[in-house]
């Protein structure tokens, strides 16, 4: 099956369901977490395998190298490293992500929904109080989004995320997708109790960012 990364990419605001959690005493860093769930047209032991294989991995994530296993350690392709902390397959893991210095965690559910099965990843931690208080949760958030694109198009249609992901990320289509992440992740710290303004402005300012402006 071939498809239209365009028309996905449209389609993917609306599939992914978003929340977002931020403890801020006003001093110091703050912490952010950031939770996506989406539905995909498989089930339980596929999707499970499409989000621990390292095989299938690089089609819709990245390459990452290492023990991915139960007290492993693994590196993501540029990106972060982590330990596997905790693994209760084919159900949920849990990973520490290390990165520019600092250690968050990433915790990744499966479990069925109605004839698909549903992904929820929770990226949980304390962010630098400069770093939040520019971009919000959106920081993360933005960049997840994109990668549930890429198993998107992964489990619909069985074809991997484009080769050229940088050429993909200036086009259109993409700028439209992260404006629409960027703006629901702000809606989702609104709802988790950050003033309107400040969330609102931390949205328009990730999206620039991801959208290299």
């Amino acid at each position: 099956m071939t498809y239209d990364i365009d028309d996905l990419a449209a389609a993917q605001p609306a599939a992914v369901t978003r929340r977002a959690e931020v403890r801020d005493s006003g001093e110091g860093d703050v912490y952010v977490s950031g939770s996506l769930s989406q539905t995909y047209p498989t089930d339980v032991a596929d999707l499970w395998d499409a989000v621990t294989s390292a095989e299938r991995l690089p089609r819709w994530f990245a390459p990452v190298h290492g023990e991915l296993a139960l007290g492993g350690r693994f590196q993501v392709e540029g990106n972060a490293a982590g330990t596997v902390l905790e693994c209760d397959a084919p159900h949920r893991y849990l990973v520490s992500w290390e990165i520019m210095g600092g250690t968050s965690q990433v915790e990744v559910v499966v479990e069925p929904d109605g004839d698909g099965a549903r992904l929820t990843l929770t990226h949980s931690g304390e962010n630098v109080r400069d770093f939040y208080e520019q971009f919000g949760p959106g920081a993360t958030g933005v960049g997840w989004d994109l990668a549930f694109l890429g198993l998107n198009a992964l489990l619909t249609t069985g074809q991997d995320r484009p080769e050229d992901a940088e050429a993909f990320f200036g086009t259109p289509a993409a700028k439209n997708l992260v404006a629409a992440s960027a703006k629901a992740w702000a809606e989702a710290a609104i709802a988790a109790g950050v003033p309107a303004d400040r969330a609102t402005a931390q949205g328009e300012r990730t999206a620039a960012f991801f959208s290299g402006e």
